[in-house]
């Protein structure tokens, strides 16, 4: 299996499966003399760990990181540096029962079409665990971004449920288990949920990213546009089925001058008066705050009997036992957060060895 590496300067690979006994990742390409601890990477591993709410997956996993290479007395070195995990709470014996049959809306099928073989265990490589990998690696690009850029993340739709933005609060995002930046939206998520989960199915949501602090001229025109390997690296998480950049989809209502983000002199300075672009223009930083969002669609595995076929060709039922979140989007957060801080971090990189 091919293409498991993202990023040209700042270049994570990960590896390992769902029930497998570890998973890791290798990142290549972060500068020397960056001050890195286990400390530095494993609060961010907490945000997305498993089994720390009834609204997610029950699977209980410490996801204490472990570097294996690559820091010296507290400093990167340079060279690659490994981060591993230990898988602890795999429970195979759920998932004996869809050995030979395929889950509509998981990667059974391609896997199987494509390879010939597959990890049938907790989705094997397509398993969301991977992306705890991701967050390691996000852990390690905000060290290489610095504290200038700060980048955060919040859940901000939730099925039917969407969020009134007049009330965002960041203080308000780690104050829940949902990363709402609404609070009075909490509780109707917290009832909606309930109902989803004790009656065996799933719902999708949305996640919206956000880096402030960026400065302007990262990215490239044509083939290197900032926004467009913002997408990809979001695209890539599992569940995720739809990407936008600033007010994205929406713009397609708006008129030109709507659309224009007007610009004016503030003393010796540009000045946005919006930022409908997501802080990107042609493909290149404009100093505004970088905004992006993803959907994600509902769970794949789950008790709800749902019609399929088996590797033999005959049609089945598919029930899916195991612990599984009724809304993966909650746990995406963090992940969302990973992959723009990697961007992010790789295009500083190019920026540098570019103009200096």
């Amino acid at each position: 299996m091919s293409h498991n590496t993202f990023g040209r300067l700042f270049r994570v690979t990960t590896w390992g499966e769902s029930h497998g006994p570890a998973i890791g990742c290798v990142i290549d390409g972060c500068p020397p003399r960056i001050a890195l601890t286990e400390d530095d990477i494993q609060p961010f591993l907490d945000q997305r760990r498993p089994g720390q709410s009834t609204f997610t997956t029950q699977r209980r996993e410490p996801d204490e990181v472990r570097i294996y290479s690559g820091v010296f007395e507290g400093l990167t070195t340079g060279t690659p540096i490994s981060l591993i995990i230990q898988n602890t709470d795999q429970r195979s014996k759920d998932y004996g029962e869809i050995a030979q049959t395929f889950r509509p809306g998981h990667a059974d099928l391609t896997y199987h079409l494509k390879y010939g073989i597959r990890d049938y265990r907790g989705g094997g490589r397509s398993s969301a665990r991977e992306t705890a990998m991701r967050v390691a690696a996000g852990a390690v690009a905000r060290r290489v971004l610095g504290p200038t850029i700060r980048v955060r993340g919040a859940l901000v739709q939730v099925g039917p449920y969407v969020i009134d933005r007049s009330r965002w609060d960041w203080g308000e995002v780690g104050n829940n288990p949902f990363s709402c930046p609404d609070a009075a939206m909490v509780p109707v998520w917290e009832q909606y949920l309930g109902e989803i989960r004790k009656s065996g199915s799933s719902v999708g949501a949305v996640v919206e990213v956000v880096a402030d602090g960026v400065p302007p001229g990262l990215g490239a025109p044509i083939y290197g546009k900032l926004d467009s390997d913002i997408a990809a690296a979001l695209m890539s998480i599992n569940a995720v089925k739809g990407v936008e950049i600033g007010d994205g989809f929406a713009t397609a209502a708006y008129t030109g001058p709507e659309n224009a983000d007007a610009m004016h002199m503030d003393g010796t300075a540009i000045a946005f008066e919006a930022n409908h672009a997501g802080g990107i223009l042609g493909g290149i930083s404009t100093g505004q705050p970088i905004m992006a969002r993803f959907a994600v669609k509902p769970t794949s595995s789950m008790l709800t009997p749902v019609p399929s076929v088996n590797v033999t060709g005959e049609d089945v039922q598919v029930v899916t036992k195991g612990r599984h979140d009724p809304c993966v989007g909650i746990r995406a957060v963090p992940v969302g957060e990973a992959m723009l801080a990697c961007v992010l971090a790789d295009h500083k990189l190019r920026h540098r060895g570019q103009v200096g």
